[in-house]
């Protein structure tokens, strides 16, 4: 009867531990689990409590959604651009209208204008300040279907790196102008005095110089240039890129001629001082040998 007794007692503590440690591993995953299962939850109730155009990814980093971070301003592109535009047209008046109208439709201006008029054409030249944003549409805006397009070139100048680099120096000499503020500050005499503000004198010139730079390249990248050349043929026009015929290059040859001998003479009228001296000074040569030869002859 004992070692039944023992024998249910044994068993019921074998059992007592086998089922202890199936609790416990069973335990284990489930708290791992829950390790593993909490940053994903933080991570989507901080998605749910940020704005709505930003998120954060599964390491906890935030992101802007559908943007690029902002780039440098300093970087942004600096651009001079500069056409020339030479155009026949068939009426110089009307055209010249039109051009003055396109200018101010596209928010630009014109900078300078001369005109001329020969026997054998009109002609006009005009500089075009335009919005960078604006050059190409009045660029292909300026000829019509009627124009005859003689010469377009594009030019174009990059000068981001320039402005850049004048923008640093530029807040460089802004911080050594304030050193020497304080050492004018800190100065005993009146010579230390008259140092320490030529330097700042100095400074302040180069200051100015770089701000009138920066200013001027930026302006200039800002509006681009658009020169414009028109003219109307009138009777008797000849392009310049026709060949003249053989009578017409004799004609042309004897009026060169005859030019090239008005100039001599005209050349030679102008100079009739230095006649005069030589006229005189040949009579009075003449004088005194004729003076010498009759002293000979006495």
């Amino acid at each position: 009867m004992k070692t039944i007794y023992s024998f249910l007692f044994l068993t019921s503590i074998l059992l007592f531990f086998s089922c202890n440690q199936t609790y416990k591993s069973d335990s284990t995953p489930k708290s791992a689990d829950m390790s593993l299962s909490a940053p994903v939850e933080q991570n989507k109730a901080s998605d749910k409590e940020l704005p709505k155009n930003l998120a954060s990814d599964t390491s906890g980093g935030i992101f802007l959604q559908g943007s690029a971070p902002n780039s440098n301003p300093d970087w942004d592109k600096k651009i001079i651009k500069t056409a020339v535009l030479k155009l026949e047209v068939k009426n110089f008046k009307i055209y010249s209208d039109i051009v003055h109208k396109a200018a101010k439709q596209y928010g630009g201006y014109i900078a300078n204008e001369e005109q001329d008029q020969s026997a054998e054409k009109k002609e006009a030249t005009i500089s075009i300040k335009v919005p960078v944003e604006q050059f190409e549409s009045l660029l292909n805006q300026l000829p019509s279907d009627t124009d005859k397009i003689v010469e377009k070139k594009i030019t174009s100048e990059d000068v981001t790196g320039e402005v850049v680099d004048t923008k640093s120096r530029l807040e460089a000499k802004a911080q050594t102008r304030l050193k020497y503020l304080e050492f004018l500050k800190q100065a005993k005499n009146m010579e230390d005095v008259l140092k320490v503000q030529e330097e700042i004198n100095d400074i302040q010139e180069e200051i100015e110089s770089a701000s009138g730079r920066i200013n001027y390249l930026s302006h200039q990248s800002a509006f681009s240039t658009i020169n414009l050349t028109f003219y109307q043929p009138l009777p008797g026009f000849v392009p310049d890129n026709n060949t003249p015929g053989f009578l017409q290059r004799t004609v042309d040859a004897f009026k060169t001629g005859i030019n090239f001998i008005g100039e001599i003479v005209i050349g030679l009228v102008s100079v009739w001082p230095l006649w005069l001296l030589i006229f005189g000074g040949r009579i009075l040569w003449r004088k005194r040998a004729f003076a010498k030869l009759r002293i000979f002859q006495k």
